[in-house]
């Protein structure tokens, strides 16, 4: 199945973990730098960009590309339930999430995929870049990527994890 981003809670609510998925439009990256520091700005009220819909990939950006780092680090997984009630609705990384986590995502109508850590494939997949927030935090800046064909697998939707 291909998604587009960002998406809808209507476009997500038919997928099921092991789900083969495709994602095209627009992707930001966070990770352990950037994402506590875009909840605290959530919760202040500020929206460096448009969270609605939104995909989140756990990576930096680097000369060398992009390829998913462990969701299941602390500030990582943290963030993952607030910023999935805020709208951010695709979660893109590595690794087995808390069940706590799994139960928020898909009380939140978001999924979590799993992409494969090949930096070539993914970064061959980026057809632009810019940095939208953070950019004192360098390679670990969100960025806005506009992507084609990131390939990956749903780990947790509606509740429930690949994992178990």
């Amino acid at each position: 199945m291909r998604i587009s981003t960002p998406t809808t809670r209507r476009e997500l609510e038919g997928l099921s973990p092991g789900d083969r998925v495709i994602i095209d439009g627009i992707i930001y990256t966070g990770r352990d730098a950037a994402l506590p520091k875009l909840v605290a700005a959530l919760k202040r009220g500020e929206e460096p960009f448009d969270v609605g819909g939104a995909a989140i990939m756990h990576t930096a950006v680097s000369p060398a590309g992009i390829a998913p780092t462990s969701s299941n680090k602390e500030d990582i997984e943290e963030s993952m339930p607030y910023l999935a009630s805020r709208g951010v609705l695709v979660h893109i990384g590595k690794g087995k999430l808390r069940d706590e986590t799994v139960r928020a995502l898909g009380d939140a109508g978001a999924v979590f995929i799993v992409t494969p850590p090949v930096a070539a494939l993914l970064t061959s997949r980026i057809k632009s870049r810019r940095v939208v927030a953070f950019e004192e935090e360098g390679m670990e800046a969100i960025f806005e990527l506009k992507v084609e064909g990131i390939p990956g697998i749903v780990a947790a939707a509606g509740g429930r994890s690949v994992y178990d």
